[in-house]
């Protein structure tokens, strides 16, 4: 789901980029107030985590890859302007050590998976789990409802920026400049994979950490009403 350099056009990967600066700017201050010195080490493993599952990029049919995200879990633990800011070094790290993602397309895939989908799953989760006692199913339903809910929606964007190039940028022949395929192709091609097989994995993995947290350590009563949306 990482879009390479050379995909996606100066009219989008710019004005996506130019949406980022001021998120991360906002992320930034919310991690210097909210965030308390025993959650260091949290946010330490949910880097660490989203760095690692995000590697095992497996490729599928339509010349793209498909991968799991861990931005969800990051959201559900310590909040979703965290998570902003947990995945977009994670996703930054990838693009300039690793080739895993294009540098120009930094903003669109931060956006995507950075941005959005931290508080799509969030937002899902919370409106599961509300007023559930700390131990209840409901918080790790939510999260795994949230997580496979997040990952399709970014996949979705992914698609969407992807098919759009061909109608925003041609040659003079009329053969596109960036991403090749169009809406019809980019969508089913990344959407079919992640809707049966990369957001059961997302789901899988954000449910099976928060209901271990849940039983070992009671994190998400300890951080639940500390997590704050807004300045």
């Amino acid at each position: 789901m990482h879009i390479p350099d050379g995909y996606l056009s100066p009219q989008t990967y710019g004005p996506l980029f130019a949406i980022m600066i001021p998120v991360w700017g906002i992320a930034s201050r919310f991690v210097k107030k909210t965030l308390k010195a025993s959650q260091v080490p949290l946010l330490a493993i949910g880097s660490a985590f989203s760095f690692i599952i995000m590697m095992f990029n497996i490729p599928i049919p339509g010349g793209t890859t498909g991968h799991a995200v861990g931005g969800v879990l990051v959201a559900v633990l310590l909040g979703p302007w965290t998570a902003v800011i947990v995945i977009s070094v994670a996703l930054i790290v990838q693009a300039f050590l690793f080739g895993d993602g294009g540098i120009t397309a930094i903003g669109a895939n931060c956006f995507n998976m950075a941005f959005v989908m931290p508080f799509v799953g969030y937002f899902i989760y919370r409106i599961i789990s509300k007023n559930a006692d700390p131990l209840s199913r409901r918080h790790w339903i939510g999260a795994s409802v949230g997580g496979y809910i997040a990952l399709n929606i970014a996949a979705l964007l992914t698609s969407v920026e992807l098919g759009l190039q061909p109608l925003i940028a041609q040659t003079a022949s009329g053969q596109p400049l960036y991403a090749p395929f169009p809406l019809k192709i980019a969508v089913p091609a990344i959407m079919i994979e992640h809707l049966f097989l990369f957001g059961f994995v997302e789901a899988v993995a954000t449910g099976l950490v928060v209901a271990y947290l849940q039983k070992t350590d009671n994190l998400l009563s300890k951080n639940f009403e500390r997590i704050k949306l807004f300045v």
